[in-house]
């Protein structure tokens, strides 16, 4: 019975495929007029080219052997943290949701990037000059103009709190352009950027790369460098302090060098005495600044740039060729669906309504 089927379907297949043929006059014209379809298609739809960089960053906190057993329990689904008492309130599986934020897009509006022609400009300038639309997203964009309320599309004036509808737009059009993944495993960061620029694409992965970075230096180091700043400025007064009062024991000393009086003498002490006090905190606050900076230090998180922005040579966008191909495959189906099936409906509507 299955290869009686099966012979059966060869059959009507071969069949379909000699009448569709014996019409290949018909069969031509839809696959030419597809092929004009899908070469102006094609010729509308802008190339995209995409640049790829991998990130390793340190993810070990400043908890020692304790953070070393979490970070092992956490691999196989074992949480020490109850409390969410974690270190870092931003580890990587949230880098995504870092960079696709509207403040993180909002700081790289005003980068500058070069084109392929050597032209420089911001990326916002780029997004908004440069950014070919195909021809079927027109009306879309004339019936969003017509309702657009917004004023004020200059990028240097942008309050994250109230964004332009331009402005959005740029935000989300930013947010389909990159990608954040990130291996659970490993925990090896894959950013990914597209554009029509090539040269854009690779500028501003890296730009995107930098970024993350920093941003991570800045929320794990912030704790440190405050404290490093409120030690310097402890430092700095009890230098003032004690360069004050060794200053003021030198200059009585010297006046009072041929002077026996007591008086003087009980002055000269307590000036030292007050003078070595200062000295003492002097050098406690030196001692803390020193401990404060070995602190930023330790919790300076280091990177590893697997692999670099490079400049793409090929496009990633669907080939234009594979494109009109993949028209003229559809317009030989569709031939194929009216010699069967659609003429022979068509005529029997038109002949039930002429009657």
């Amino acid at each position: 019975m299955e290869e009686n089927k099966k012979k059966s379907l060869e059959i009507d297949i071969i069949g379909i495929v000699k009448r569709v043929l014996t019409e290949w006059k018909l069969l031509l014209k839809f696959v030419g007029v597809s092929a004009v379809v899908g070469v102006v298609i094609a010729l509308n739809t802008p190339k995209s080219y995409t640049t790829n960089v991998l990130l390793a960053p340190e993810v070990s906190g400043a908890g020692g052997m304790l953070d070393n057993l979490s970070d092992l329990a956490s691999m196989v689904g074992v949480n020490f943290n109850s409390n969410n008492s974690s270190i870092d309130a931003i580890y990587p599986e949230i880098y995504p949701d870092v960079i696709a934020s509207s403040r993180f897009i909002i700081n790289l509006f005003n980068v500058k990037v070069r084109l392929k022609d050597s032209t420089e400009k911001t990326y916002y300038n780029h997004i908004i000059e440069d950014i070919k639309v195909p021809f079927w997203s027109w009306p879309t964009i004339w019936i969003s103009q017509l309702f657009e309320k917004d004023g004020g599309t200059s990028s240097k004036e942008i309050d994250p709190f109230c964004l332009t509808k331009e402005q959005s737009n740029v935000c989300t059009l930013f947010r389909s352009r990159v990608s954040c993944i990130v291996d659970k495993k490993t925990s090896v960061i894959s950013i990914s950027f597209e554009d029509n620029d090539p040269v854009v694409s690779a500028i501003m992965a890296d730009t995107i790369l930098s970024r993350l970075q920093q941003y991570i230096i800045q929320y794990r180091t912030k704790k440190s460098r405050i404290d490093v700043n409120y030690y310097e400025s402890l430092f700095n007064d009890a230098k003032q302090d004690y360069e004050n009062a060794r200053r003021k024991y030198a200059n009585t000393a010297d006046a009072s060098t041929n002077v026996v009086m007591a008086s003087y003498q009980s002055k000269l002490e307590e000036l030292e005495n007050d003078m070595q006090l200062k000295y003492g905190v002097y050098q406690q606050m030196t001692k803390q600044l020193h401990v404060a900076r070995a602190k930023l230090q330790e919790r300076m998180p280091a990177f590893s740039v697997i692999q670099e922005a490079s400049i793409p040579l090929k496009a990633s966008s669907f080939p234009r060729s594979l494109m009109v191909i993949g028209y003229m495959i559809f317009g030989a189906i569709l031939c194929a669906l009216w010699i069967m099936y659609l003429r022979e409906a068509v005529n029997k509507l038109k002949a039930k309504y002429k009657k």
